[in-house]
């Protein structure tokens, strides 16, 4: 019996030994996202939902080749925010940055540059209330102008973004999706300015 006992002893300190080194070798959860990952995430879905917000105030009766880019923009645009707004659930963020930009600005990357932003938004390309009103009361070809400028500004500001998260971040599925926002919506952009100057022309 005392064999025994001493046999469960001897058990139990071992397995009081061993405690501390199968909990060091246990994996480190890694983080989803990092903290720039999550503010450009957040402020890209923002800028992405304004884009649609362009398109369904577009008047319906715009030139077909205007209409067509603006469908295409908007089902890029929609299959990029189910993908962000995803990323989002799985790191537990909340959908909207608490202090929108932030990340960039950490960055020492000053926004603007590249694309000019209503006076009271931090973010680039994004149109004031007024502008989403004008553009959703305009018709015809004034419509197709206005959204045509609406939208180049945006893309031009969602082309800036995306090149500051590429230049901050160092590999990764945000960083390549960055990447390759700045292919798609540098396409979208030439095609923009294409139908701009011939209106202007």
């Amino acid at each position: 019996m005392s064999a025994v006992a001493g046999l469960a002893v001897l058990l139990l300190a071992m397995g009081m030994a061993l405690r501390p080194v199968l909990i060091s070798d246990e994996p480190t959860r890694q983080p989803v996202l990092n903290a720039t990952e999550i503010g450009f995430v957040q402020d890209m879905v923002t800028h992405h939902s304004q884009a649609l917000m362009l398109v369904q105030r577009l008047d319906p009766g715009v030139e077909p080749s205007v209409a067509t880019l603006a469908g295409q923009i908007a089902d890029t645009q929609r299959t990029e925010l189910g993908m962000l707004l995803g990323w989002l659930r799985l790191a537990g963020a909340p959908v909207t940055a608490p202090h929108p930009m932030a990340w960039m600005h950490q960055s020492g990357t000053h926004p603007h540059r590249a694309a000019a932003a209503s006076p009271d938004s931090a973010m680039p390309g994004m149109a004031t209330t007024a502008e989403l009103d004008q553009l959703a009361a305009a018709r015809g070809p004034q419509a197709e102008v206005l959204f045509l400028r609406l939208m180049q500004r945006h893309h031009y500001g969602g082309i800036e973004m995306a090149a500051a998260a590429d230049a901050l971040l160092t590999g990764g599925e945000v960083e390549r999706t960055a990447r390759g926002m700045l292919t798609e919506q540098g396409r979208e952009a030439g095609l923009l300015d294409l139908l701009l100057a011939r209106r202007s022309g």
